[in-house]
């Protein structure tokens, strides 16, 4: 019984295929002769690569007594919020 049904499938399957084909060939048919377009090559551009001009390093000025007494009254405060927070 297996082997009939297993063989009645692919005799199925072969005959559906056959019918695909036939109706691609016939739809090829139909369109006619295929034209096939020529490819065109696309030219490279080629970029220039821009030099950059060297750019002169500043020199880091040291902080005067006073800025810097400025900067540690800005991060002893900013301590001081953190303690109180937690």
């Amino acid at each position: 019984m297996l082997k009939l049904r297993r063989q009645n499938q692919k005799t199925k399957k072969s005959l559906e295929v056959a019918a695909k084909q036939a109706k691609r060939a016939a739809k090829l048919a139909l369109a006619g002769p295929v034209v096939v377009k020529e490819k065109v090559k696309k030219v490279k551009v080629v970029k220039e690569k821009v030099k950059v001009e060297a750019v002169e390093k500043v020199k880091k000025v040291k902080l005067t007594k006073e800025e810097l007494g400025k900067q540690d009254m800005k991060n002893a405060k900013a301590d001081a919020a953190k303690k109180s927070a937690s």
